[in-house]
């Protein structure tokens, strides 16, 4: 019951625009604070992040919580691209009780275009089931970002016609359509890193 209260209060209502511009020389998005988003960016702590995952209009408040986790332990950043099927206000992050939260290296974008300008030069990979290229067999340069769909749509067709040599596939049996969100993200992070060597991981 706790656990379905804390996904009933990350889940209320939808987030707001960004309003974060700019580019850092690093290529990684900038961002100014901004009461409609949280956490408020504090840029002088993050370092330049071993991987970066995208979501692409993620619409399940649970599998984002998840993902966060997962990014906050292993030292990724995550961007999401709006809108969000979700609230990520302080006070719904609050109520939800999703302590990494404030840990996590967060960016938030309009949309598509808002991510691409302000990351530019960035190395991007799509999971997708109509990838034909294994996982695993994808070298994934420090600093890559992993984009990832949506849960009941995946990648729009537009994003496939823009990259159609970097689209990555995880096998499964035909019959199914896909795994978990969060799964997916999981297996393909930590094949980047295990292909880094496990960057400042114990």
């Amino acid at each position: 019951m706790a656990e379905q209260n804390k996904q009933a209060a990350f889940s209320s209502g939808s987030a707001s625009a960004a309003g974060s511009v700019g580019a850092a020389s690093t290529g990684l998005a900038q961002s100014i604070p901004d009461v409609r988003h949280w956490p408020h960016p504090n840029l002088s702590t993050w370092g330049r992040p071993p991987l970066n995952i995208v979501l692409y209009q993620p619409e399940i408040p649970a599998n984002t919580g998840n993902i966060s986790r997962t990014c906050v332990v292993t030292g990724a950043a995550l961007h999401l691209i709006e809108p969000l099927g979700f609230d990520i206000s302080e006070r719904a992050v609050r109520r939800a009780g999703l302590d990494y939260w404030q840990k996590l290296q967060l960016y938030t974008y309009r949309d598509w275009a808002d991510f691409l300008a302000r990351n530019p030069g960035a190395e991007i990979f799509l999971a997708t089931t109509k990838g034909s290229v294994p996982y695993t067999e994808i070298r994934y340069p420090r600093g890559a970002f992993l984009v990832f769909g949506r849960e009941t749509a995946g990648l729009p067709e537009e994003l496939h016609q823009a990259y159609p040599g970097r689209r990555l596939r995880i096998p499964m049996r035909s019959e199914y359509r896909s795994l978990n969100l969060s799964n997916a993200v999981a297996v393909v992070l930590f094949e980047a890193l295990r292909q880094q060597g496990f960057p400042d991981l114990l």
